[in-house]
């Protein structure tokens, strides 16, 4: 994959990019753990700048739901969406919205040729809706 996106095949982005492939949603401390139990000692600024490498070719992709800190995912170029639990913070892949959405049809596009909508859908997982309130 590095390769087809040409990018050196170094032993932090390989370790990066499986740590993204290993933990969907990850956020950067997270990742930074993963890559340090492979690897040994790696600062944070070489996670973060292959992170943005790899970004930018495509081969993740960066989310930031609103109150959270970014995080990262393997799965691109679908335009899916996301389910986030107000209580714990899990996130979800959701296909795209199907069905009549007039809300995921600008009622003007100011002139851009749309590619993407990004959606968030807000709510509690399973185990946050079934625990018993405090």
């Amino acid at each position: 994959m590095l390769r087809g996106a040409s990018l050196r095949v170094t032993r932090p982005r390989v370790a990066v990019l499986a740590a993204v492939y290993d933990h969907p949603h990850a956020d950067t401390s997270s990742i930074v753990g993963v890559v340090r139990d492979d690897l040994g000692e790696v600062s944070l600024q070489a996670v973060y700048d292959v992170l943005r490498a790899l970004t930018a070719a495509g081969l993740v992709r960066r989310i930031h739901p609103p109150g959270s800190v970014a995080r990262y995912e393997s799965r691109v170029g679908d335009n899916h969406h996301h389910l986030v639990c107000r209580s714990c913070g899990a996130i979800a892949d959701v296909d795209c919205a199907v069905g009549t959405a007039p809300c995921l049809t600008a009622a003007d596009n100011h002139d851009f040729a749309i590619d993407e909508a990004e959606v968030i859908y807000w709510g509690l997982c399973r185990g946050c809706s079934t625990a018993p309130s405090s």
